[in-house]
């Protein structure tokens, strides 16, 4: 038989074990979004609903998606990622929010804003 204080130091060992797990599995981020995939929609080559906000802290993961009904580049400026979408297609952008700033994210040859990403330092 265990000993309460054995009982005792197991049960905060274990609640330890799993704040330490949620923090990890949440990127160890305070902010929610970091873990949360936007989406940004695309029709008639402009954005539903206006330009969308991202907004995240220095060290989230930032992560969205392009819906487009056009095909186009979308570039991310500041951190200068390029990838294509093709009309009616999906593409999903993930990296590490490093630089901190206001980034404008277009349609590439169309010259169209869909998105802002704002970065805040930690």
């Amino acid at each position: 038989m265990r000993s309460n204080s054995t009982r005792i130091a197991l049960a905060v060992g274990g609640i330890a074990a799993l704040v330490v797990l949620f923090a990890v599995l949440s990127g160890g981020s305070s902010n929610n979004k970091s873990s949360q995939v936007q989406v940004i929609t695309v029709r008639n080559a402009k954005p539903v609903g206006g330009i969308k906000k991202l907004n995240y802290t220095k060290g989230d993961l930032v992560q969205f998606k392009v819906d487009s009904d056009v095909a186009d580049e979308i570039h991310v400026h500041g951190y200068d990622f390029h990838k294509d979408v093709p009309a009616g297609g999906l593409v999903s952008f993930r990296f590490p929010a490093k630089i901190d700033g206001v980034f404008v994210i277009e349609l590439e040859s169309r010259g169209e804003q869909i998105a802002e990403l704002r970065v805040k330092p930690s």
